[in-house]
């Protein structure tokens, strides 16, 4: 009884460590919000590349005699990466929230040349604005305790996406935007009012609101990564790559961070940077689950094919949960959280003989 007082109920974790990582996570969100959403998530990418080399060297060298290779990776992956400094589901999640938050309170601040909703612009770094960090705040801590619960209780997919798209919901309930939003074309699927460059209207004929002055009908999440074929295609290239990287070096999250780092050049505004983690991620797992009753270049194989998976999956929800609503809902989390429950209950079935990285 005395040892279940001294830990956190549900989570498991003491007293102690749990408010370490409760304060961070509060620091974690604003930085998220300071840095904008997508500047932070490419920090996640670098740590990682970090983690995982380090990762790798140790597997190497951790067997001579004098070394404690246990110490050379130092937790960056999971204790940085993935964590309270620069994971996903606080630093990325705290930046999109404030994002949410500034499109409602502070639409002025728009950048020239923006044209979806300003709640959706995740490259915009807040700086110190108090009010817009203590938003990220909050929603770093939302995401870190999602996390915290949803691993606890054994949720069956990557419980660092599903916190990085159910931050972002809770998000959009709270500062007042469409849960999913009204399509503007045929279905939520339809993207061609955005290819026809159709405004935004109101369904009375009245006047757009201010907030909304200027912003397309339809915004699909990356206007040069959309289209079916593309998708694919990036997809079946992506998926490949991340599968060769695991197959050579047994990291699954290498690819995933070289794709988190590529996306500098797109925050710098290099045109046509495809966003790849969710789809090298996912291809790396590929090569996983099919590695171990088939042959390398098999298991390469299944790796392009899940990598056309989860890049279909990322524009399906796209269309479905970002592109009509005025706040970002992150496609490649969606992907992974779907993905990822898809594998854990083949795995479960006794279809795949892994769960991948769960």
């Amino acid at each position: 009884m005395y040892d279940l007082l001294l830990q956190v109920p549900l989570i498991g974790t003491e007293w102690e460590t749990f408010l370490l990582l409760f304060i961070t996570a509060l620091a974690g969100g604003a930085f998220g919000a300071a840095l904008g959403a997508l500047p932070a998530f490419v920090f996640t990418g670098f740590v990682v590349f970090l983690g995982e080399g380090l990762a790798i060297l140790q597997r190497e060298i951790g067997t001579l005699p004098g070394i404690n290779g246990g110490e050379l990776a130092a937790g960056v992956t999971g204790v940085i990466g993935f964590g309270a400094v620069t994971g996903p589901h606080i630093a990325f999640a705290g930046g999109v929230a404030a994002s949410a938050y500034a499109g409602k309170k502070y639409p002025e601040m728009e950048p020239d040349g923006w044209d979806y909703h300003f709640g959706k612009n995740i490259l915009y770094a807040f700086g110190t604005k108090p009010d817009i960090l203590a938003v990220g705040a909050v929603f770093g801590l939302l995401g870190m305790l999602i996390n915290q619960v949803g691993a606890a209780i054994g949720t069956p997919t990557d419980t660092i996406a599903l916190s990085v798209v159910l931050t972002a919901l809770i998000a959009r309930v709270a500062f007042g935007y469409p849960l999913v939003g009204k399509a503007a074309g045929g279905s939520l699927l339809d993207m061609s009012p955005f290819e026809r460059e159709e405004p935004r209207t109101v369904a009375d004929g009245g006047e757009v609101p201010e907030e909304h002055a200027g912003r397309l009908a339809t915004e699909p999440w990356l206007p040069h990564q959309y289209k079916w074929a593309g998708v694919a295609t990036i997809g079946l290239v992506g998926g490949i790559l991340g599968g060769y990287i695991w197959i050579r070096t047994g990291s699954i999250f290498l690819g995933y961070a070289i794709s988190a780092m590529s996306l500098l050049f797109l925050n710098l505004g290099v045109e046509k940077i495809p966003v790849t983690h969710h789809i090298t991620l996912i291809g790396a797992v590929g090569a996983v689950v099919v590695a171990p009753v088939a042959g390398s270049v098999v298991a390469l194989l299944a790796a392009g094919a899940f990598g056309v998976f989860s890049g279909l999956l990322g524009e399906v929800t796209q269309r479905v949960m970002y592109a009509h609503s005025g706040t970002h809902v992150d496609p490649p989390a969606m992907a992974i959280a779907v993905a990822m429950l898809v594998v854990a209950v083949l795995a479960f079935l006794g279809v795949l003989p892994n769960a991948g990285y769960l």
